[in-house]
This record gives structure tokens, C-alpha cells and sequence, in this order.
């Protein structure tokens, strides 16, 4: 908590974590910019994944870490530095575990994808981030949140004629021609399918609308963004066809429906030995991820991913950011007992 890592601002603790893992012999680390992976390499037949990000948002009056009792309060306590603590912890003691373990220390996080460290250890050295299943250590309070949903963007654009408003009638309100788009939307029935034993729950919703030219010109353009939340159990190009179904009724001649950017969902996958170990061992409450996070990274190379770190995920970004020491605990003790006790998934 004391070495502060805002995005783009990651070395001093990308040192701090290679440095400390660099001392277990047991560990093979490698480091690729401000991201920092330790590996076992033990011959398990299965390997377990274990990534946090290393950085956080811009600090909110909350830049030092003030300890009340068992309640840790300041910048990245919940999101995530509690995790990337935990794993820490677990690279440092576990020297011996039943499957083998890459802990990734990632970067870049809290910003554009461009910036993401683990995306680009994924495109520049994707063996260093290679395994059967994954679990990412974002804040969950404790619940083991699977998959995640996807996220789409689209951009409906309609069209009119400009005219003077005191002659509307030799013009078309493009921004009253929005009414039926907008009722589509709002007639919207979202579903609710159950993947793996979590219901999910898809959203199709208006963000943003621009429009108007002049106050006294009928417009000729209106835009409304709209974003689309989307369940594992569609692909990408599914859902677009899904949206262009529901709202193309509601457009006409010279109307467009773009798909102006897409983030994939990632299936739960608890069936895996891993997955379905830590949720058997562990007692811990299972329900899907309705929010989009670096699970569905994985989940594009073939890796299932669940996020579960101590920390409530509503405080994550808030001045009021905190984490508790019962979670911390719980997370932790089902994560050790994953690594240590069960028996080599085959």
C-alpha cells in the first residue's frame, strides 16, 4: 500500500515484487516490462494461474494507507493490492504445491487496453501466461464470480431533413425520429440464461445521445450510443445479430447500426477439476460476473478464469476504498487449501 503504482506509474512495485520473489528457489521469474511472472516448474499435470494488476486509478484524498483495527483504508486496498498481497504470500510459502502455479504481477489495468500488461504478455511471451484454468484476483468480497459478461458498443445514427423550425414541415426531425428506437430499447426483455449453475443477466442500453443543429433548425442527425451486455453462452457476432434484429424494426432508409467496439464474454468453466475443487473446498457463495475484466483475456486463449480478492468491489475507485481483514483471511485460506491440500486434478 505504501508504494504507490497509478497506472503508468508501475516500477517501483514491479521491482519491490521481483525482487521479493526472486528469493524462492523454488520459482522461475521472468519480467517483461513493469510485468513481473513467477512460475513453478515441478512437472504437475495441471498449472493454475493466479494474476492480479499491479497498478490502481489516481489517487482521491486516499493516497495513504491508514490501518483502523482489522479495516486497511487507502488507494488500492481493495482493488487490488489485498489481492496481489495474498499472492504473494502464496508464491513465497508454497513451495511445494499440488498443481503448478504462475503468479502474474500485471500492469496497466486501469487504463486503455492498449496499455494492459497482461494483453501484451499474451501477444509477446504467452508461455509465461499459459495454464488450465485462471483465477484473476480482482475484488469480489469473497465470492468466487465466474466468467464474465461481454460488453458491446454500437453507434445508431438517424437520419432527417434540416428545415427552419418556423417551416418544420418542409423538413425531418431527425432527433424526433429517435421515439421508436428509443421504445425499442426500452421495451427491451433482457435474458437471463444460467451457464455452469450462474445466472447472467444481458442489458441493452441507451448511454448516450447527440443531436441538433441550431436552435432554430430542424435536425437532420441524431446519434444514440447504446451499450449491450452479453452472456458466455453467445459469441460476439451472435449478439450483433441479436441487437440488429431487436432494433432494426425501428430504423429506416439512410439509418445505420454500427458495431463501434466489442469486448468477448468468457464462460465460466467450473466444471474444470481446479474450478470445481476450489468452489467443492473452499464453501465459498458462487454467482456469474455481470461486469467485463481481464477473465475474459483468458478466456480468448482457452483458459477459464473466475475472479475472486477480498475487497468490496462497490468501494473499488471511491475515496472511501477499504478492505477488511475477514475476507483477506477467507480468500486466502481457500486459495492455500487449493494449492496444498486436495489432489493433483487429472
Amino acid at each position: 500500500m505504501a508504494i504507490r503504482s497509478e497506472s503508468h506509474d508501475e516500477g517501483r512495485i514491479a521491482d519491490r515484487l521481483e525482487a521479493e520473489l526472486r528469493t524462492a528457489p523454488w520459482l522461475t521469474v521472468d519480467r517483461l516490462g513493469d510485468n513481473v511472472v513467477a512460475r513453478t516448474t515441478l512437472g504437475r499435470s495441471s498449472r493454475l494461474v493466479l494474476a492480479g494488476h499491479t497498478d490502481t486509478v489516481p489517487a482521491n484524498g486516499n493516497a495513504e494507507a491508514v490501518l483502523d483495527g482489522d479495516v486497511l483504508h487507502g488507494l488500492g486496498a481493495a482493488d487490488m493490492k489485498a489481492g496481489l498481497a495474498l499472492f504473494l504470500d502464496l508464491a513465497l510459502t508454497v513451495s511445494e504445491p499440488v498443481c503448478d502455479v504462475s503468479y502474474v504481477f500485471y500492469a496497466g489495468e486501469e487504463v486503455d487496453a492498449a496499455f494492459n500488461g497482461l494483453a501484451h504478455l499474451f501477444a509477446e511471451r504467452p508461455e509465461l501466461v499459459a495454464g488450465d484454468v485462471a483465477i484473476l484476483g480482482e475484488p469480489t468480497d469473497g465470492w468466487i464470480e465466474a466468467g464474465c459478461q461481454g460488453t458491446m458498443r454500437f453507434e445508431a445514427t438517424v437520419v432527417g431533413e434540416r428545415a427552419h423550425t418556423a417551416r418544420p414541415w418542409m423538413g425531418v426531425n431527425a432527433v424526433h425520429r429517435l421515439a421508436g428506437l428509443l421504445e425499442a430499447l426500452d421495451a427491451y426483455e433482457a435474458r437471463q440464461p444460467v451457464i455452469d449453475g450462474c445466472e447472467f443477466r444481458e442489458a441493452l442500453q441507451a448511454v448516450r445521445i447527440e443531436g441538433g443543429v441550431a436552435n432554430n433548425v430542424v435536425p437532420d442527425r441524431a446519434v444514440v450510443t447504446i451499450n449491450h451486455r452479453v452472456a458466455p453462452d453467445r459469441t460476439v457476432a451472435e449478439a450483433e445479430a441479436h441487437v440488429r434484429s431487436v432494433l432494426g424494426p425501428a430504423l429506416g432508409a439512410g439509418d445505420t447500426l454500427e458495431l463501434v467496439a466489442a469486448d468477448p464474454p468468457a464462460v465460466p468453466g467450473l466444471s474444470r477439476p481446479l474450478l470445481a475443487s476450489l468452489v467443492a473446498r473452499s464453501g465459498l457463495p458462487v454467482r456469474a460476473k455481470l461486469g467485463w475484466t481481464d477473465v475474459a483475456r483468458f478466456s480468448e486463449h482457452g483458459i477459464p478464469a473466475v475472479n475472486l480478492g477480498p475487497g468490496d468491489p462497490t468501494l473499488a475507485h471511491t475515496a472511501a476504498e477499504r478492505v477488511a481483514r475477514g475476507p483477506i483471511e477467507a480468500v486466502h485460506a481457500a486459495l492455500l487449501d487449493l494449492l496444498t491440500n486436495q489432489e493433483e486434478p487429472s
